[in-house]
């Protein structure tokens, strides 16, 4: 329901094998099931129950209605039809491994199944129920889990100058990460400026590897420093008089942002590029290419849209989502140690690992023998 800010933002268009460089160190993971079931079967899959879809100018899918509700009806209906039973508000206290299959025991009733499946999502919004069950009941399983931390989350920025720039929003820029002053990582994205620091995709995705203290340099241009230094040097120039402010208009960038990082390094814009001495266009060469923020802290569980870390996959068949452990226990979702981009690639995964996981199952299903087992939701 809270998906796409009330949307659902369902899937991504384009290829599914675009899908794999956004999932992070894991991806591979993935294969068999995004291949088992693409963002076209999951389009099939409302489109054929009534409910179609729209494509935004990103690449994010839909539903037509733009309303989360209409996804969940289509859902609770299909488990309807199927004769799924729903029960709600029973705590799952303990999960224990019995003679013929697992049993599940609540605050209320015990359950006993041939298969288990665990699908209880991370910690990302706990308001939601999301309370990291699901890493308890895999532990004592005998499955290791990967220490998990928010994902997709806005980052706090130490020191923030730019408040003023709350709702501006750059497109398509390189971040680099560094701890203790090493660089570690390097994407690009869009960037959104808020009142206490950073959001946007491009910083959605990269928060999975930050941590308080480390800091991020984004560069404002298209330029290397190299590049940059070169050109201010040219149309100094050619061009002596001109005034920084009016160089710095061929990039395209907000008049409010030149103004704040030109003010941070006591040089005013009218500041003529004939009288900008080397220390002074050195300092502006690394603030416009390299402009540096100290990282507060990664918003946490309450805002992160995903969590990062897990029911670690070296435990669980990528072709089954089967516990390599546990025979006839499975995975499926966020509860795995996998989290991809903002855009529709979580939601993706979480169908399509289902998918995988009830494929498996049905196979088991269908081995001569195996008959009238039953199965509680």
């Amino acid at each position: 329901m809270i998906a796409g800010s009330g949307r659902c933002n369902i899937t991504h268009s384009g290829s599914i094998s675009d899908f794999f460089g956004h999932y992070g160190e894991n991806s591979r993971f993935l294969r068999t099931a995004l291949h088992s079931f693409t963002n076209k079967d999951l389009v099939d899959f409302f489109t054929t129950r009534g409910l179609h879809t729209i494509e935004d100018k990103n690449g994010k899918i839909f539903p037509y209605t733009e309303r989360s509700a209409d996804v969940l009806d289509v859902l609770l209906s299909e488990c309807v039809s199927r004769k799924v039973k729903i029960s709600t508000n029973e705590r799952v206290l303990e999960v224990s491994r019995q003679a013929n299959g697992f049993q599940v025991v609540t605050e209320s009733k015990k359950y006993s199944s041939s298969q288990l499946v665990i699908a209880t999502g991370g910690l990302s919004y706990p308001s939601t129920g999301s309370s990291g069950d699901g890493y308890r009941i895999s532990e004592s399983m005998g499955h290791s889990i990967v220490a998990p931390c928010p994902a997709l989350s806005p980052v706090f920025i130490r020191d923030y100058s730019m408040a003023e720039l709350a709702g501006v929003s750059l497109q398509n820029k390189v971040i680099s990460l560094f701890r203790n002053n090493k660089k570690i990582n390097e994407h690009s994205g869009d960037i959104g400026f808020t009142h206490k620091g950073l959001s946007g995709p491009g910083i959605l995705d990269f928060s999975r590897f930050m941590n308080a203290n480390d800091e991020l340099r984004v560069n404002f241009l298209d330029w290397n420093t190299d590049e940059f230094r070169e050109s201010i040097i040219e149309a100094a120039e050619k061009s002596g008089k001109m005034a920084i402010q009016t160089y710095m208009k061929q990039f395209d960038l907000p008049r409010s942002l030149v103004k704040i990082i030109l003010s941070g390094l006591s040089i005013p814009p009218e500041l003529t590029l004939a009288t900008l001495t080397k220390e002074k266009r050195n300092q502006v060469v690394r603030a416009f290419c390299e402009f540096p923020f100290v990282i507060e802290k990664v918003g946490g569980y309450s805002m992160a849209m995903a969590t990062h870390g897990g029911v670690s996959i070296a435990d669980v068949s990528s072709k089954t989502m089967e516990s390599k452990m546990q025979p006839g226990l499975y995975f499926a979702g966020e509860v795995l140690d996998l989290d991809g981009d903002t855009g529709g690639y979580n939601l993706q995964a979480a169908f399509s690992t289902g998918f995988l996981v009830a494929e498996s199952i049905n196979k088991i299903e269908k081995k001569p023998g195996r008959t009238n087992l039953n199965f509680r939701v």
